[in-house]
């Protein structure tokens, strides 16, 4: 049979010549069979191997019987949210439902339930009581073990418990998925499955094997009690998220169970990663959603290479350390040229390349030698507060691979839209990559996450300190000026993060009046699980260092840190002034070029403007 999607119905199953699936792959998001998602890479990868997997896409989770489409699959389900927890593609960092959800046909919001991974497992689990239920993706992963769920304010036990199921396959799951699905289908039951790394199970009894070389957590019991207790179970879970030193981790429900966390499954080599990428992919969404208009999420990735994976930044608000790891893992040239090509070749190519990068898109090879044969240090990162002795800052081989891809007939532009972490910029003493990265490959801004200019908060972010970003922005200046180019650097600033007073917010504020403009683009911080940020959220405590951590929680004083950052904005007055005011920071308040705001008697007159019929405007009394 031809190159083709994997089957969503049965009679895509039937033309192949199937009477019953290996697997069947529940998933929330809508199947779109390519790299930049997640259960494209799981099937392709299963299917190379020779098993036959069949995909239920968003099915309807108020009717059980919709995850019985294909019938009873030979060796299990495989179950994955998509490619975002369903509760931060569902929600806003305000609790407040989104209106759209990029990843169903036409963008189309409540194709999917919340906390998706329990909804589907549970639902498998009552129509096919008996058969293998495995669980994985990002939402999984993130919640393997017991963690604080912002959404219902309170600590959750394991998802693996949660949704019934069997087996919680962590990360990303190439090596993991393969390894079970063979041990299925040579016989081994599910339930004997207790070795894969990067794998965690459930069971009523530990044994010998089961304890050797095993850290025990805190009961769940007591962390769900006890905010330090909480804390210390989480570091040590970071402190074990890399493959070469993390060790088991066992953590305890009541009397009679356990969930155990195997050590993560090793990086990808080279080759591995080009295999992965090389898989039958058809690039696109599935025909069925053509009448809907597609699937919008596509439209960020479909003409961007991923170059790397894996990142050693140590963010303290990103999952990546607990989902891809610290350790870089990278494609071949060949393997990304070869895919770029396959770009150049589409109907709808223009000529630009949106992206060649990945978590962090500098970041071609492991922070130092070490990390390939002993991992990365469990204690100290790579970066923060300053960049290793150890590290190497070298940007030779991104920059010889971005020379390439620009090369190719048909390419008229290659665009880096994925983060560039500026400090390791800078800890290159060969400057040649900032001069290709602003005359190649920057259209008019460079988008850069410096978060916030405060020390104190930034410390909390684990991120480098001001001076840092400031070096890089007169760095980036000089360049462009060099080149004579007009090019302008975007920051991407965060509010109400831990350990930002509203003090600090007014400092950022002053920081964003001298840049001359409002930032269009605010994060207020999001706790996500399984992250650092997320953890001080929750407990008020570093986890790091188990000190105290201011926390704005308050929705005033929430709404009053992202309102300064947008203090331009008239819908904000009020809660700007109110916040300047909380301060002592009255000399912000006046006509002084220097003040963010006008007296409160100014503001008033303005309202009170009449509109311009000749010109629909809104025209002030005062002039």
């Amino acid at each position: 049979m031809k190159h083709d999607f994997l089957p969503m119905s049965v009679g895509e199953m039937t033309k192949r010549g199937w009477t019953q699936p290996d697997f069947v792959y529940v998933i929330g998001d809508a199947y779109v069979d390519h790299p930049s998602f997640g259960p494209a890479i799981i099937s392709r990868l299963l299917e190379k191997e020779g098993f036959k997997v069949a995909i239920i896409a968003q099915p309807d989770w108020k009717k059980d019987l919709s995850v019985a489409v294909f019938g009873r699959p030979r060796l299990g389900f495989l179950v994955c949210a998509g490619n975002m927890d369903s509760m931060v593609n569902h929600y806003t960092s305000a609790r407040k439902r989104r209106h759209q959800d990029a990843y169903t046909p036409g963008g189309v919001y409540g194709k999917r339930p919340d906390y998706a991974t329990i909804v589907y497992g549970n639902m498998i689990r009552r129509v096919y009581p008996d058969v293998p239920v495995i669980i994985g993706g990002i939402e999984a992963s993130l919640r393997r073990l017991g963690h604080y769920d912002y959404w219902s304010d309170k600590v959750r036990r394991s998802v693996l418990i949660e949704s019934s199921a069997d087996l919680l396959l962590y990360g990303m799951g190439e090596k993991q998925v393969l390894e079970a699905a063979r041990l299925l289908d040579t016989g081994v039951p599910v339930s004997e499955i207790r070795h894969v790394r990067g794998s965690v199970y459930r069971t009523h009894r530990l044994d010998e094997e089961d304890l050797k070389g095993a850290v025990t957590l805190p009961p769940f019991e007591k962390i769900r009690a006890d905010k330090r207790a909480y804390a210390e179970s989480f570091y040590t879970q970071y402190l074990n998220t890399d493959p070469f030193s993390g060790k088991k981790l066992i953590e305890q429900y009541g009397a009679k169970m356990f969930v155990v966390q195997n050590p993560p499954a090793y990086p990808l080599t080279e080759a591995e990663m080009d295999a992965v990428y090389d898989l039958p992919y058809m690039r696109t969404w599935h025909p069925s959603y053509d009448a809907a208009g597609g699937i919008p999420a596509l439209a960020e990735v479909k003409f961007s290479l991923v170059s790397c994976r894996g990142c050693f930044g140590g963010c303290s608000f990103c999952a990546l350390t607990f989902h891809q790891g610290r350790i870089i893992q990278a494609r071949s040239h060949a393997s990304i040229l070869k895919e770029a090509e396959l770009l150049t070749k589409d109907p709808d190519f223009k000529g630009y390349i949106h992206d060649v990068g990945g978590p962090t898109a500098n970041f071609r090879q492991p922070a130092c030698k070490k990390q390939l044969t002993k991992g990365a240090c469990p204690n100290r990162q790579c970066l923060f507060p300053k960049p290793c002795p150890n590290l190497t800052a070298d940007h030779k081989d991104y920059i010889r691979l971005l020379r390439s891809v620009r090369q190719l007939p048909g390419v008229k532009k290659v665009f880096i839209r994925s983060g560039i972490r500026f400090d390791y910029l800078l800890a290159d003493k060969d400057q040649t990559f900032i001069r290709e990265l602003c005359k190649y490959h920057v259209s008019g801004q460079l988008k850069v996450a410096p978060e916030h200019i405060s020390d104190r908060v930034l410390a909390c972010l684990g991120k480098p300190e001001n001076a840092v970003y400031e070096k890089f922005r007169r760095k980036y200046e000089q360049t462009n000026r060099q080149l004579k180019l007009k090019q302008f650097l975007v920051p991407y600033l965060m509010s109400s993060h831990p350990g930002s007073h509203l003090e600090d917010a007014v400092k950022l504020a002053e920081y964003v009046r001298d840049l001359g403009y409002m930032p269009e683009q605010v994060q207020d911080f999001y706790p996500t699980p399984s992250t650092l940020s997320t953890c001080m959220y929750y407990t008020g405590l570093d986890p790091r260092t188990m000190r105290p951590v201011y926390v704005p929680k308050s929705p005033e004083e929430k709404a009053m840190q992202r309102a300064l950052i947008q203090y331009r904005d008239p819908k904000n007055y009020a809660l700007v002034r109110k916040a300047l005011l909380s301060c002592g920071r009255e000399d912000l308040i006046g006509f002084d070029k220097k003040c963010l705001i006008r007296p409160y008697q100014a503001k008033k007159e303005q309202t009170h403007a009449k509109k311009d019929h000749r010109t629909g405007r809104k025209r002030s009394k005062a002039r």
